[in-house]
């Protein structure tokens, strides 16, 4: 794994990583644009010089055409293809979540992604949708990882992914994960939750997908199987996935359909194409609606802007702002706010994987309560030894001098050593008026500050105190 996947930056369990290919290094997060071997709405060549790094496809489709099969083992994948970079290949493990049955052996259409040369091979697991009984989520899960044990044991050319499955069982995925890690995979994509996107339960993927990182470890690259949204990047990637597949871009083309970071629109009902991408700077919205070219130009338009969205979270990573990007798209739908709201409940977990130094916290509502900082913050108080007078205080202006320390206030941090004002996190720039949570955490803070020290007789100078205080 070390020599496969490099972490070079941190922020919650997000990561911007360097996975190493046969065919080239990527750095992750990545999306993988989806190319139907026998459709090409955009050709592999146009998405490479459209920004795509890596693109993935299916094998079982190419296998089952005689063709394309013939000329995959002759020419090798990616001059089919017609893309340079590095290319992963399903299994047809969604024709048998669709279909019920494929045909074709699992080891057969492993051995197939060896011999055409993919990047990164998937074996033939079992798809399980969510909501089924615990027993077929089980016995299914059985026979994935019967089969992912045959393909852990094979040489291989290519890397190896291990589909973690369980269907909305967080202890099954957690379990799978765990044994999945044990026999070294190179990948791991989280399969079966294409539902739960489609749906917008984004509390039951985030109950997935941080079972499986739980059970994974840190170091391990994840790929998100049908995560081609660009509303739901930040969020998956806070989680720690690293790898993105995107069959959105052109689905939703042949649809009418025209993808933002917001939502998806349906351009009859627009009046103005609200994006700087090539296709929009180019057409006005009736020139769009005419053109004879308007699914290809749509599609180009859906794939810039999920490109744009995986940019702009790896610029927030790198700086450490990725939670106040995911609390703007999160705002998106509601259902964005449930996944979260039920993220912010990971607090502990995230802050064991959170960088320790980054840029200014931004308190932008209750959610920011939450936030690793604040989480790591509570945990830390009780360390603080004082004796003798402490004075408490919104703004210390004058009057300060008699006491032993002076602390400051600032919620949802509460109590700090005024010392520590100018530094990270407690230059936050935080609301004039505090929320209700942001209130509540300093209040509990305070209260372990308190009880942590009592040697020390405590004063305050605050606007308001905190309910639940407590004091002397």
């Amino acid at each position: 794994m070390p020599d496969r996947f490099e972490i070079l930056h941190k922020d919650l369990a997000g990561r911007i990583g360097r996975l190493s290919t046969p065919h080239g290094i990527i750095e992750t997060p990545v999306l993988m644009p989806v190319v139907n071997p026998h459709l090409q709405l955009l050709p592999a060549p146009k998405l490479a010089r459209m920004g795509a790094d890596m693109i993935i496809t299916n094998s079982y489709i190419i296998h089952q055409d005689p063709e394309l099969k013939v000329r995959a083992i002759e020419q090798g994948l990616h001059k089919l293809i017609g893309f340079q970079g590095p290319i992963m290949t399903d299994s047809g493990a969604f024709q048998l979540s669709v279909y019920g049955d494929i045909e074709v052996l699992p080891l057969q259409i492993l051995d197939f992604q060896f011999a055409i040369q993919s990047d990164i091979c998937v074996p033939l697991d079992i798809p399980t949708p969510p909501d089924v009984s615990r027993e077929r989520a089980e016995s299914e899960l059985r026979l994935t990882e019967k089969r992912l044990e045959e393909a852990a044991a094979l040489d291989r050319p290519s890397l190896l992914a291990g589909p973690i499955q369980g269907s909305t069982y967080p202890d099954l995925r957690e379990k799978a994960a765990r044994f999945l890690k044990e026999m070294s995979f190179d990948v791991y994509p989280v399969g079966g939750v294409v539902p739960l996107m489609e749906s917008y339960r984004f509390r039951d993927l985030v109950n997935v997908v941080t079972a499986a990182k739980k059970g994974l470890g840190s170091g391990a690259p994840v790929h998100l199987f049908g995560a081609g949204h660009p509303m739901i990047f930040a969020l998956a990637s806070a989680m720690g996935c690293d790898l993105f597949d995107s069959a959105a871009y052109a689905l939703y083309a042949r649809q009418g359909r025209y993808l933002t970071v917001r939502g998806t629109w349906k351009p009859e009902e627009m009046k103005y194409l609200p994006c700087s991408c090539p296709v929009c700077q180019g057409h006005d919205l009736k020139e769009l609606m005419e053109s004879p070219q308007r699914i290809k130009l749509l599609a180009m338009h859906n794939l810039y802007v999920s490109l744009q969205e995986m940019k702009l979270v790896k610029q927030c990573i790198r700086e450490g702002s990725l939670w106040d990007l995911l609390e703007s798209r999160c705002r998106s739908h509601p259902r964005l706010l449930d996944g979260l709201k039920r993220l912010g409940k990971e607090g502990q977990w995230l802050e064991g994987l959170d960088a320790s130094r980054k840029s200014t916290f931004f308190y932008l509502s209750s959610e920011s309560s939450s936030r690793p900082e604040v989480v790591r913050y509570a945990r830390r108080i009780e360390r603080f030894a004082l004796e003798g007078d402490v004075l408490i205080c919104d703004d210390p202006g004058s009057g300060i001098a008699g006491f032993d320390h002076v602390l400051y206030f600032k919620p949802p941090f509460g109590p700090y050593p005024a010392e520590l004002s100018e530094t990270y996190p407690f230059n936050a720039e935080v609301p004039e008026t505090a929320d209700d949570a942001a209130m509540k955490q300093a209040a509990r803070n305070m209260k372990l500050l308190i009880e942590a020290n009592p040697r020390a007789s405590f004063s305050f100078r605050l606007r308001s105190l905190p309910e639940g205080a407590g004091g002397r």
